[in-house]
Protein backbone atom coordinates (compact mmCIF):
# COMPACT_ATOMS: atom_id res chain seq x y z
CA UNK A 1 0.00 0.00 0.00
CA UNK A 2 3.12 2.33 0.74
CA UNK A 3 3.89 2.36 -2.80
CA UNK A 4 0.39 2.51 -3.83
CA UNK A 5 0.63 6.31 -2.34
CA UNK A 6 3.73 6.99 -3.55
CA UNK A 7 2.79 5.91 -7.20
CA UNK A 8 -0.41 8.05 -6.48
CA UNK A 9 1.31 11.24 -5.74
CA UNK A 10 3.97 10.98 -8.72
CA UNK A 11 0.65 10.29 -11.06
CA UNK A 12 -1.38 13.78 -9.23
CA UNK A 13 2.38 15.86 -9.84
CA UNK A 14 2.57 14.31 -13.24
CA UNK A 15 -0.34 16.73 -14.08
CA UNK A 16 -0.57 19.20 -11.27
CA UNK A 17 3.05 20.27 -11.56
CA UNK A 18 4.39 23.33 -13.12
CA UNK A 19 6.30 21.35 -15.50
CA UNK A 20 3.04 19.47 -16.90
CA UNK A 21 2.42 22.25 -19.11
CA UNK A 22 1.78 19.67 -21.68
CA UNK A 23 -0.80 17.65 -20.13
CA UNK A 24 -2.56 20.79 -18.74
CA UNK A 25 -2.61 21.99 -22.18
CA UNK A 26 -4.06 18.67 -23.30
CA UNK A 27 -6.52 18.73 -20.66
CA UNK A 28 -7.25 22.54 -21.67
CA UNK A 29 -7.74 21.58 -25.12
CA UNK A 30 -9.94 18.90 -24.66
CA UNK A 31 -12.11 20.10 -22.15
CA UNK A 32 -12.37 23.82 -23.76
CA UNK A 33 -15.93 22.94 -25.44
CA UNK A 34 -17.47 21.69 -22.58
CA UNK A 35 -19.38 23.49 -19.79
CA UNK A 36 -20.24 22.69 -16.43
CA UNK A 37 -23.69 20.63 -17.30
CA UNK A 38 -21.64 18.33 -19.30
CA UNK A 39 -19.69 17.07 -16.29
CA UNK A 40 -20.25 13.37 -17.44
CA UNK A 41 -18.81 13.57 -20.52
CA UNK A 42 -15.73 15.42 -19.79
CA UNK A 43 -15.45 12.51 -17.01
CA UNK A 44 -15.37 9.60 -19.87
CA UNK A 45 -13.12 12.35 -21.57
CA UNK A 46 -10.48 11.87 -19.00
CA UNK A 47 -11.17 8.38 -18.60
CA UNK A 48 -10.12 7.77 -21.71
CA UNK A 49 -7.04 9.85 -21.95
CA UNK A 50 -5.87 8.20 -18.69
CA UNK A 51 -6.90 4.54 -20.26
CA UNK A 52 -4.56 5.44 -23.26
CA UNK A 53 -1.91 7.13 -21.03
CA UNK A 54 -1.73 4.00 -18.93
CA UNK A 55 -1.68 0.99 -21.85
CA UNK A 56 1.59 2.66 -23.61
CA UNK A 57 2.74 3.31 -19.99
CA UNK A 58 2.30 0.02 -19.24
CA UNK A 59 3.71 -1.47 -22.45
CA UNK A 60 6.32 0.33 -21.81
CA UNK A 61 7.42 -0.54 -18.23
CA UNK A 62 6.91 -4.32 -19.77
CA UNK A 63 9.52 -3.24 -22.39
CA UNK A 64 7.06 -4.47 -24.97
CA UNK A 65 7.42 -0.90 -27.16
CA UNK A 66 9.71 1.39 -26.76
CA UNK A 67 9.96 4.93 -29.18
CA UNK A 68 12.33 7.44 -29.87
CA UNK A 69 11.68 9.63 -26.36
CA UNK A 70 12.83 12.98 -28.67
CA UNK A 71 9.98 12.26 -31.28
CA UNK A 72 7.13 11.60 -28.75
CA UNK A 73 8.35 14.73 -27.22
CA UNK A 74 7.31 16.38 -30.73
CA UNK A 75 4.44 14.45 -30.87
CA UNK A 76 2.81 15.76 -27.31
CA UNK A 77 2.60 19.06 -28.38
CA UNK A 78 0.47 18.23 -31.83
CA UNK A 79 -1.57 16.59 -29.95
CA UNK A 80 -2.30 19.67 -28.50
CA UNK A 81 -2.50 21.75 -31.49
CA UNK A 82 -5.07 19.28 -33.62
CA UNK A 83 -7.66 19.15 -30.23
CA UNK A 84 -7.27 22.32 -29.76
CA UNK A 85 -7.88 22.96 -33.70
CA UNK A 86 -10.52 21.32 -33.65
CA UNK A 87 -12.39 23.13 -31.34
CA UNK A 88 -12.12 26.18 -33.80
CA UNK A 89 -14.03 24.58 -36.70
CA UNK A 90 -16.73 23.12 -34.37
CA UNK A 91 -19.73 24.53 -34.54
CA UNK A 92 -22.42 23.00 -32.38
CA UNK A 93 -21.24 22.40 -28.71
CA UNK A 94 -23.74 18.98 -28.66
CA UNK A 95 -22.24 16.85 -26.38
CA UNK A 96 -23.74 13.62 -28.37
CA UNK A 97 -21.79 15.41 -31.76
CA UNK A 98 -18.43 15.58 -30.22
CA UNK A 99 -17.57 11.81 -30.52
CA UNK A 100 -14.41 12.80 -32.36
CA UNK A 101 -13.02 14.25 -28.47
CA UNK A 102 -13.22 10.46 -27.38
CA UNK A 103 -11.21 9.44 -30.25
CA UNK A 104 -8.76 12.44 -29.42
CA UNK A 105 -9.02 11.59 -25.65
CA UNK A 106 -7.81 8.06 -26.24
CA UNK A 107 -5.66 7.56 -29.32
CA UNK A 108 -3.42 11.02 -28.44
CA UNK A 109 -3.39 9.82 -24.08
CA UNK A 110 -1.31 6.87 -26.06
CA UNK A 111 1.14 9.34 -27.06
CA UNK A 112 1.44 10.93 -23.88
CA UNK A 113 1.70 7.58 -22.03
CA UNK A 114 4.78 7.02 -24.17
CA UNK A 115 6.10 10.88 -22.88
CA UNK A 116 6.35 9.58 -19.16
CA UNK A 117 7.23 6.33 -19.87
CA UNK A 118 11.22 5.74 -19.67
CA UNK A 119 10.74 7.84 -16.20
CA UNK A 120 8.65 5.75 -14.69
CA UNK A 121 10.39 3.08 -16.07
CA UNK A 122 13.46 3.79 -14.00
CA UNK A 123 11.46 4.21 -10.79
CA UNK A 124 9.65 0.78 -11.04
CA UNK A 125 12.05 -1.54 -12.66
CA UNK A 126 12.88 -3.16 -9.44
CA UNK A 127 9.67 -3.01 -7.68
CA UNK A 128 8.37 -6.40 -6.59
CA UNK A 129 4.55 -4.93 -6.68
CA UNK A 130 4.66 -3.30 -10.54
CA UNK A 131 0.75 -3.74 -11.46
CA UNK A 132 -0.25 -1.89 -8.04
CA UNK A 133 2.77 0.77 -8.46
CA UNK A 134 1.31 1.45 -11.73
CA UNK A 135 -2.24 1.01 -11.08
CA UNK A 136 -1.22 4.10 -8.27
CA UNK A 137 0.17 6.35 -10.59
CA UNK A 138 -2.68 6.31 -13.15
CA UNK A 139 -5.34 6.65 -10.64
CA UNK A 140 -3.03 9.70 -9.25
CA UNK A 141 -2.94 10.95 -12.46
CA UNK A 142 -6.75 10.73 -13.17
CA UNK A 143 -7.38 12.14 -10.04
CA UNK A 144 -4.74 15.53 -11.19
CA UNK A 145 -6.97 15.36 -14.42
CA UNK A 146 -10.70 15.45 -12.66
CA UNK A 147 -9.35 18.45 -10.69
CA UNK A 148 -7.98 20.51 -13.86
CA UNK A 149 -11.33 19.43 -15.39
CA UNK A 150 -13.33 20.75 -12.17
CA UNK A 151 -11.33 23.90 -12.22
CA UNK A 152 -11.68 24.52 -16.06
CA UNK A 153 -16.02 23.90 -16.20
CA UNK A 154 -16.16 26.28 -13.17
CA UNK A 155 -14.18 28.77 -14.83
CA UNK A 156 -16.27 28.60 -18.07
CA UNK A 157 -19.94 28.28 -15.81
CA UNK A 158 -18.54 32.03 -14.60
CA UNK A 159 -16.97 33.11 -17.90
CA UNK A 160 -19.87 31.94 -19.97
CA UNK A 161 -22.96 32.02 -17.28
CA UNK A 162 -21.98 34.62 -14.91
CA UNK A 163 -20.29 37.56 -17.10
CA UNK A 164 -21.96 36.93 -20.24
CA UNK A 165 -19.47 35.93 -23.01
CA UNK A 166 -20.23 34.03 -25.83
CA UNK A 167 -19.48 30.28 -25.49
CA UNK A 168 -17.85 30.55 -28.81
CA UNK A 169 -15.35 33.15 -27.89
CA UNK A 170 -15.07 31.46 -24.52
CA UNK A 171 -14.08 27.99 -26.85
CA UNK A 172 -12.03 29.91 -29.11
CA UNK A 173 -9.93 31.82 -26.62
CA UNK A 174 -9.39 28.82 -24.51
CA UNK A 175 -8.19 26.90 -27.99
CA UNK A 176 -6.10 29.50 -28.91
CA UNK A 177 -4.32 30.17 -26.13
CA UNK A 178 -3.72 26.25 -26.20
CA UNK A 179 -2.49 26.28 -29.78
CA UNK A 180 0.41 29.08 -29.37
CA UNK A 181 1.46 27.71 -26.77
CA UNK A 182 1.83 24.42 -28.30
CA UNK A 183 3.23 25.66 -31.34
CA UNK A 184 6.41 27.38 -29.50
CA UNK A 185 6.70 23.88 -28.00
CA UNK A 186 6.71 21.52 -30.98
CA UNK A 187 8.73 24.23 -32.73
CA UNK A 188 11.14 23.91 -29.35
CA UNK A 189 11.12 20.02 -29.96
CA UNK A 190 11.25 19.61 -33.71
CA UNK A 191 14.42 21.32 -33.83
CA UNK A 192 15.59 19.09 -31.16
CA UNK A 193 15.22 15.76 -34.00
Amino acid sequence: MQNFGFYFGIGWDHIIARDALDHLLFVLALSAIYVLGNWKQVLILVTAFTIGHSLTLALSVYDVIRVNDKWVEFLIPCTIIVTAAANLFEKDFNPKKLRLNYFFALFFGLIHGLGFANAIRFMIIGDESLGWSLFGFNIGLEAGQIAVVIVILLMSHLIINVAGLKRKWWVWSLSLFAIIIALDMAWKKFLLL
